[in-house]
């Protein structure tokens, strides 16, 4: 065999895949562009609250404003987009190992937060009901968290943390005499069973309904805490929930391991430089 045989047989094991290389960047590319479309949202959302001409008021919701979400999903996504995208592109090494780690960090905590969620369910129960009654103050305070409450309550049926008199906690809805709101000891509108026959959401559906006794409360509006509800939901739903994390694991392990494989490969062929 002649040497320029050799030479060449080794120069084609060294070559870059240009299925993972490409792969990678077009995964990336929507990834990225997702990101920055969630990362758009949540700042479009900032500045119709007037949050981005005073970041002094981020901290005055008492409540958890969804727009965090946004911001950090988004963030996250763009950042891991573009180390992503740019890295398979240019053949980057420090970028693709920068995407491979923050992803590998990503699949850890993930991975602790089901582990700790299973072993300390008590606690988050407990943390689950802490963070709805919190909202449940601040219900008012943010027309973001207010969809969000009324949003989960039409959808799991249920009012409140463990029923309707959570609503106490809120100073529109508590049922001391001297709450002068035309709210008092009510509930918001999303607690009420809807009337197929009614076209027009009515609004006011919730008020004084918390006036009349339990039995009678179940005729208008649901009677089950969101937390037994979110529970129940969870149990009937399992195998699809497990099924979506454990589709998003895999997602993240095939990424890691495809910027890992363009390391290597893009390493081989600068050694025969």
């Amino acid at each position: 065999m002649s040497s320029s045989s050799r030479k060449q047989q080794h120069f084609k094991g060294a070559e870059v895949s240009c299925c993972v290389k490409y792969f990678l960047f077009g995964f990336n590319v929507i990834f990225w562009l997702l990101g920055a479309a969630f990362l758009g949202i949540g700042l479009w959302a900032w500045a119709e609250k007037g949050v981005l001409s005073n970041m002094a008021s981020i901290t005055d919701l008492g409540g958890f404003d969804p727009v965090w979400l946004f911001i950090v999903v988004g963030g996250v996504m763009f950042i891991l987009g573009f180390a992503g995208c740019i890295g398979a592109l240019r053949e980057n090494t420090f970028l693709l190992k920068f995407f491979s780690v923050f992803l590998g960090l990503i699949f850890f905590l993930e991975l602790t937060a089901g582990v700790l969620a299973f072993v300390f369910k008590d606690w988050i129960k407990d943390q689950l009901n802490f963070f709805i009654n919190n909202n449940v103050m601040a219900y008012r305070d943010d027309i973001d968290l207010q969809n969000l409450i009324d949003f989960t309550q039409e959808y799991w049926s249920c009012c409140g943390a463990h029923g309707p008199n959570d609503w106490n906690l809120n100073i529109y809805f508590n049922c001391t005499e001297f709450n002068p709101s035309r709210e008092r000891c009510g509930v918001p509108f999303s607690c009420c069973i809807k009337d197929p026959a009614e076209d027009v959401l009515n609004t006011q559906c919730g008020y004084d309904v918390r006036l009349q006794g339990e039995f009678d409360q179940q005729k208008f509006i649901y009677t089950k805490g969101c937390v037994g509800q979110f529970e129940r939901w969870l149990q009937d739903n399992l195998i699809i929930v497990a099924g979506l994390f454990v589709g998003i694991a895999l997602l993240q392990i095939f990424g890691i391991c495809l910027a890992q494989n363009l390391v290597s490969d893009v390493k081989a062929v600068k050694s025969n430089w």
